[in-house]
């Protein structure tokens, strides 16, 4: 007996002499070829074929409130196969003109006969062939319900999965844009992010523009603009998150809302900008074309550099800042000590336990009340280093000697003295120069070489703003009047769970000024590539999430993003993104503009 690797191909005719006889013919008994009694008929189905394929019950056909219940199958036809793809949008019609949107969850090929095909003959002979053969095969695709479709007047709405599609039901993919924002719930206007994609193909309709613009809700129509609801961007390196960001800034820019008296006043941007890109929204984008221009105004998308843009610059000792790669006003300014009266964390550091905190909360208040608000860092050092105080506060039992000297060694650090009344205008005193209606303010820190310094110069002017749009009696009315986004860059830095003191101070400004932003007009604009390393707390409160390709298991488990979703979201290409905010529209995958819409870059 041979080898089977020697194996003979019985599919060939070995060894025939002569051509086996033609399909409409038969042998009789003396090899003779015979004329057949039976005429034979075309069996292919009459008219031409619509759709990818039909509803099938081979294995069950089940709609339920238990997504993991629901069992809703398509077999797709072999001409259709190489277009289908996981997560592309189909369309199933019931008898009385509503539609089944649906998505596909999975694909599999079956046994259309019973043969087992996991054989050294089966694969050989699949070796030596060019092509496969699918009608051998049964391909099925399962579908994810996502919404009934249904005309209400003159309008397309939708409401949730609540019949079954008939059996043999044709499956069609989905190409009409009311169709598909419709299913999604996608807004028709309201602040751009990107276009609708599948597998990082950009979902194309026969309608004009061809693509799906996804949109975020901006008015108070439907309830709070989701702008005043927080959002983040989470991204790798190299992912495109600071491009994506720049482009769904410059939109917010363009927008004005209402404020409880009645006046509609554009949106002001304050920028936290560690590596110095932000300050390129001033100018035009020189990669930007006529024609992209165009198409980016047929889709009313904002673009071009925004003419008011400042970089507000922190005066720190030791730092210099050119500026060089952007055309912006640049206005410097320094964090005055006085901000310490109200805000004695700034000072606490990383260090200080609770019975610290509460004795540099004491002397604080007791040098401003020596000194008024005039009262500079070097004064409080100098008032630190006399004796005769830590003498009497400790026969007083007002604060231990230990205690005292604890104190003081931590707000001698240098950093203070580095970013404290520096040689510039105080930041209080710029109020109406750093926050302005249709304004964008970028606080660039790049220049900064010292983590300590550019955390308290950050969380100096954030709880400034937080600090006025919370407050029943605002010192400054203009933070209090105008719709305000405070955009912040390697958020993880600044809004991290920590056990220190100034941590967890920190933590609960955010946590409130968060829960009270849809009512103060007040947005959230996080930047990260740690999203993990946010405080659950902040976290919690942030409703529109796009993520951009992120390698760390950690990270993408942070952001909280349906499942389906998450598996996608390492092989993201750049500015492939998952977008997942509950309160607009169902999770999607969108791709980003690949033009910036301003400067980006070198």
């Amino acid at each position: 007996m041979s080898d089977l690797g020697d194996f003979t191909d019985f599919s060939a005719n070995d060894g025939a002499d002569a051509d086996p006889p033609s399909d409409d013919s038969t042998v009789d008994a003396d090899g003779a070829a015979a004329d057949d009694d039976f005429e034979s008929y075309d069996v292919s189905p009459s008219g031409s074929d619509r759709g990818l394929g039909s509803i099938s019950v081979s294995q069950g056909l089940r709609v339920a409130e238990d997504g993991d219940d629901t069992a809703l199958q398509a077999f797709v036809t072999s001409d259709n196969r190489e277009s289908v793809r996981l997560g592309k949008y189909l369309l199933v019609p019931y008898p009385d003109d509503e539609t089944l949107f649906c998505r596909i969850t999975a694909l599999e090929y079956a046994q259309e006969f019973e043969a087992d095909d996991a054989t050294e003959i089966h694969a050989r002979r699949a070796m030596r062939r060019d092509d496969f053969t699918e009608r051998d095969y049964k391909f099925v695709a399962s579908l994810d319900p996502v919404a009934v479709l249904f005309e209400d007047g003159d309008e397309l709405n939708r409401r949730m999965t609540d019949r079954v599609p008939k059996p043999g039901a044709v499956v069609s993919e989905a190409s009409d844009a009311e169709q598909i924002k419709t299913g999604l719930a996608i807004p028709s206007e309201g602040v751009f992010l990107g276009h609708l994609s599948v597998g990082g193909e950009t979902v194309r309709t026969a309608a004009s523009p061809p693509t799906i613009d996804y949109r975020l809700k901006d008015d108070y129509a439907d309830g709070d603009p989701l702008v005043f609801r927080h959002t983040l961007v989470a991204g790798g390196t190299g992912s495109g998150k600071t491009h994506a960001s720049k482009n769904v800034l410059r939109q917010y820019l363009d927008t004005a809302y209402p404020m409880p008296d009645g006046r509609e006043v554009s949106t002001a941007v304050v920028q936290f900008d560690p590596q110095d890109e932000y300050a390129q929204m001033h100018d035009d984008n020189p990669d930007m074309t006529d024609e992209v221009a165009r198409r980016l105004d047929r889709e009313g998308i904002a673009h071009g550099g925004h003419d008011d843009t400042i970089a507000f610059v922190p005066t720190v000792g030791g730092a210099s800042y050119d500026g060089a790669n952007h055309r912006a006003e640049q206005v410097p300014f320094t964090v005055p000590f006085n901000m310490v009266r109200r805000r004695p964390w700034l000072v606490a550091g990383a260090r200080l336990n609770d019975n610290q905190y509460q004795a540099l909360d004491y002397l604080l208040g007791r040098f401003f009340d020596d000194y008024g608000d005039a009262g500079t860092y070097d004064q409080f050092t100098t008032y630190l280093d006399d004796p005769t105080l830590r003498e009497e506060l400790d026969e007083a039992g007002r604060v231990h000697e230990a205690t005292f000297d604890a104190v003081r060694r931590r707000a001698l650090g240098s950093a203070f003295r580095r970013v404290f009344d520096q040689d510039a205008r105080p930041v209080t005193d710029l109020v109406h120069e750093l926050v302005r209606p249709g304004g964008l303010t970028v606080v660039p820190t790049y220049h900064v070489n010292d983590s300590r310094a550019t955390e308290l110069v950050v969380l100096a002017v954030a709880s400034l703003l937080v600090d006025e749009k919370l407050s029943n009696d605002p010192t400054y009315d203009r933070i209090e009047e105008t719709p305000l986004i405070v955009g912040m860059d390697e958020a993880h830095n600044f809004l991290t769970d920590a056990e220190s003191v100034q941590a967890r101070k920190v933590i609960t400004k955010f946590t409130e000024a968060a829960k009270q932003g849809r009512k103060e007009r007040l947005g959230l604009f996080l930047i990260t590539q740690d999203p993990q390393d946010v405080a659950e707390s902040v976290f919690k409160q942030v409703n529109t999430k796009l993520v951009l390709n992120l390698g760390d298991e950690d990270a993408i488990k942070s952001v909280n993003i349906p499942p389906t979703l998450e598996d996608k979201v390492p092989y993201m290409a750049k500015g492939q993104m998952v977008v997942y905010s509950p309160d607009n529209s169902e999770p999607v995958e969108l791709t980003g503009l690949s033009t910036c819409v301003t400067r980006h870059g070198d």
